[in-house]
């Protein structure tokens, strides 16, 4: 049964796909709802499921997704729930592709991390957290990926304040001495 709470707009229609059928087959209760557009289908699984379906994806014989292209969110801001996180799966022996989607809350923004299917959701992973805020539990190395560890906030977020102000790091700053950042400029007003 669809989930009410998950949008589709007028152009996705809810598909009776071979490849969803297989995976509601190997995964029973974990298809929310599916849809294509262009040909591209997607399903939308809940969070406790989301590891179950990643390893039947990549391991069963008929299906073989066997990369993981991205991992990136959608911030719905107003809508419950607020995020999407999107997997973007490639099958290179069968040359087919499918999105995986996952809602979250705001106030539980975590999933579990895929790096143990796909060392490849290694950096995904990370550059998603560090852009939206979204906690990948058991990544490896759950740090910022693209920004400074001093940043404050997840820039991507739609609440996040375009004029913030952030800490100054770096050569010439006030905080390089601290950060071990030199040559460090102290006649510079």
């Amino acid at each position: 049964m669809a989930d009410p709470k998950i949008r589709t707009t007028d152009e996705e229609q809810p598909v009776a796909h071979p490849l969803v059928a297989r995976l509601r087959e190997g995964v029973s209760n974990a298809v929310l709802a599916s849809h294509a557009f262009r040909a591209d289908v997607t399903v939308i699984v809940p969070r406790d499921e989301l590891l179950a379906v990643c390893r039947f994806l990549r391991d069963d014989a008929e299906l073989r997704f066997d990369m993981l292209v991205d991992v990136t969110a959608v911030d719905y801001l107003g809508r419950m729930p607020r995020f999407e996180v999107v997997y973007h799966l490639y099958s290179v022996p069968l040359n087919q592709r499918i999105r995986i989607k996952v809602a979250l809350e705001e106030s539980d923004p975590r999933l579990p991390s895929l790096v143990s299917i796909w060392a490849g959701a290694n950096w995904l992973e990370r550059e998603t957290w560090d852009l939206y805020g979204i906690v990948f539990v058991g990544h490896p190395n759950p740090q910022r990926i693209y920004l400074y560890e001093e940043f404050q906030g997840h820039p991507l977020r739609k609440d996040y304040p375009k004029a913030k102000r952030q800490p100054l790091i770096g050569p010439g700053s006030a905080n390089a001495a601290d950060a071990g950042i030199g040559p460090v400029r102290r006649d510079v007003g």
